[in-house]
């Protein structure tokens, strides 16, 4: 689950200083693929077995990126943009995402993004709109805290406004070989975001991903 007006705004601005700045530093290019045995979103189960890539641009805080996933019926889409940055131990980020698809899977969504971190701890907030097909448009607020230390990481994220749920991710990601990237995590739905309603989900869920950089 993915305010229209106020994220153009933002994606203006940030184009124009991104655009602006791009001749003073050189560029950060990178892509990435990767593959997970359930395509699992904020706790909303997408697809079983799902591959993905995505190609980034980052420079002095800001980036921009796309990224894809097959959802079976067709494929989700995603643009961003933002900047982050960092006041002596603290980060911060703002941003916005689209999400997209090609098929008839689910309907677009549109959010503004706003992270905080310090140390370990890291709490991210969108809020966004649903499209939401011929229905009226929904609001949403997701609110995620995150834990990680040494390639732990536990997450507990909940949606409000017109939508409802709440999960917790608790996995363990490493390298390998050739720098590819290997997670296991345990996802739990409650019956809002269950596939069968009414349900609570526990899901074991396995991926693989590799970046690869584009700047050399």
């Amino acid at each position: 689950m993915r305010t229209a007006k106020l994220r153009r705004g933002i994606e203006g601005l940030l184009v124009g200083v991104l655009v602006s700045a791009s001749g003073a530093a050189a560029a950060e290019f990178s892509a990435n693929a990767g593959w997970v045995s359930e395509y699992i979103f904020r706790g909303v189960p997408q697809k079983t077995s799902s591959a993905s890539a995505g190609v980034d641009f980052e420079e002095g805080g800001f980036y921009i990126g796309t990224w894809g996933a097959d959802v079976g019926d067709g494929l989700e889409i995603d643009g961003y943009l933002g900047y982050t940055f960092e006041v002596e131990d603290f980060n911060f980020g703002i941003g916005g995402t689209g999400y997209y698809y090609t098929g008839d899977f689910d309907d677009t969504y549109q959010e503004i993004n706003l992270s905080f971190g310090f140390a370990k701890l890291s709490v991210d907030v969108a809020i966004g709109q649903y499209e939401n097909f011929a229905g009226p448009t929904q609001d949403y607020t997701f609110t995620s805290a995150t834990l990680e230390h040494n390639g732990f990481h536990g997450t507990v994220g909940n949606f409000s406004q017109d939508f409802d749920g709440t999960y917790v991710d608790v996995g363990y990601g490493f390298s390998v070989a050739e720098e590819v990237d290997v997670s296991v995590s345990w996802i739990y739905s409650d019956k809002d975001l269950a596939f069968n309603a009414g349900e609570e989900d526990n899901t074991l869920v396995f991926g693989l991903s590799k970046s690869f950089s584009l700047s050399d």
